[in-house]
């Protein structure tokens, strides 16, 4: 499909949602890719994931929207309501406006449906499972990972996709201890024979004291996903494995609105992690090492931005190594020159989100509700949690020759 005057050899360190993305953006290109997984198979953790626009425009792109489709719901509207009125501040229409405003659908899907939709664009595309990479050095004209085993693979140009503990970043950049929040997290997803009457076919964003909730429609309409966010005092650990139980979670948000109690009653598996955060970098290449999605940036989830940065970024990597085959060292810079500022950004403004929806004061709140129902009169798009610049945003009009300078 894509002619190239060099035949690149490259690494993917995680065969997470951004390390397949990457590798079949790779592969579509002609370019050879080899992917290591420390997991022993390819899997997600049952979640819901949100699709955003500006993450579908990629994969319809990449030839995967009708798989998508075929998973995903599609949510009326992305609401925000009171935790224990469930009154509306703002209302974002979604299924009936962003495909004209920003040319493609807003998905509500599981993670484990996206992830495997993605494997299956894969075709020559080299697997290591049971792969755990300890870190990556670099001699003349070369990149070498280095793995638990004591094997080792030469490649190019090495990427690390193996998310927010990422060995190789560390091993390029160093140690950086990350700064827990003060926030945690619970997921669930609650299957449903019939759609309840309690939760509405849309992305509800309850917000209350030092707490907010996010459910919506995964598995095509036939579960429920539940994120659950609460200020906490103690310390929480970063691991999306954590068990937690039902009475916690309803222990948490037991004065919330009934609709919000009946969905927690259902609940049987729930998992809880605590919410890091991290600075922006300045630079995530050092010669023929990169970064992408979460081992770059990662981000708090208020803005359900994280998978979907990842995806970008894998995009347009793809596209600068294709077209500068025989430039590696420019090809990365153009992927972060075009990469850095939007997703320092989403991540700047995702922890602003995560202040903005937990005040507690109530003067503070009332406020915050004024201004989110002045804006719906004056362009719902534009309002709200104000995502009208995320999704708008096309990874796919990248046009690396172009940022020459």
């Amino acid at each position: 499909m894509y002619s190239m005057k060099k035949t690149l050899k490259v690494g993917v360190i995680g065969g997470g949602i951004g390390g397949v993305t990457l590798a079949a953006a790779l592969e579509q290109r002609g370019i050879e890719v080899h992917l290591f997984e420390r997991a022993a198979a390819f899997g997600e953790v049952g979640a819901g994931i949100q699709m955003t626009p500006n993450a579908v425009k990629v994969l319809k792109a990449l030839g995967a929207h009708d798989a998508l489709a075929k998973v995903g719901f599609l949510p009326e509207a992305l609401v925000g309501r009171d935790w224990s009125t469930a009154e509306e501040s703002f209302r974002i229409p979604l299924k009936s406006d962003c495909p004209q405003l920003y040319g493609a659908e807003f998905f509500h899907v599981h993670r484990a449906d996206l992830h495997h939709l993605l494997t299956e664009l894969l075709n020559t595309t080299k697997v290591t499972f049971n792969a755990q990479c300890t870190g990556v050095t670099q001699q003349e004209g070369k990149a070498v990972a280095h793995f638990a085993d004591g094997s080792c693979f030469e490649a190019d140009l090495i990427v690390g996709a193996d998310g927010v503990r990422s060995e190789i970043r560390r091993s390029i950049f160093g140690e950086e201890e990350p700064k827990f929040t003060g926030n945690m997290c619970y997921r669930a997803v609650v299957p449903f024979d019939e759609m309840p009457d309690f939760v509405a076919p849309e992305s509800s964003f309850w917000l209350g004291p030092k707490s907010h909730v996010v459910t919506y429609y995964v598995n095509g309409g036939k579960a429920v996903n539940i994120v659950a966010v609460n200020e906490t005092a103690s310390w929480v650990e970063e691991s999306w494995n954590a068990r937690s139980t039902q009475q916690e979670m309803l222990e948490d948000f037991k004065d919330w609105h009934p609709n919000i109690v009946k969905l927690f009653e259902r609940v049987t598996d729930v998992y809880r992690w605590g919410l890091f955060d991290r600075d922006p970098m300045t630079k995530w290449s050092a010669g023929r090492v990169t970064l992408l999605g979460d081992a770059a940036h990662p981000m708090l989830p208020f803005l359900s931005q994280g998978a979907a940065m990842a995806i970008e970024d894998a995009y347009v990597l793809a596209v600068a190594l294709a077209a500068l085959p025989e430039d590696l060292s420019t090809a990365l810079s153009l992927y972060e020159a075009e990469r850095l500022p939007r997703t320092s950004r989403v991540q700047l403004e995702a922890r602003e989100r995560g202040r903005t929806y937990h005040l507690s004061d109530s003067e503070a709140k009332a406020k915050r509700d004024a201004e989110y129902r002045e804006q719906q009169k004056k362009n719902p798009h534009a309002g709200g949690i104000k995502t009208d610049w995320v999704y708008s945003y096309n990874a796919t009009d990248f046009q690396p020759k172009a940022l020459q300078v």
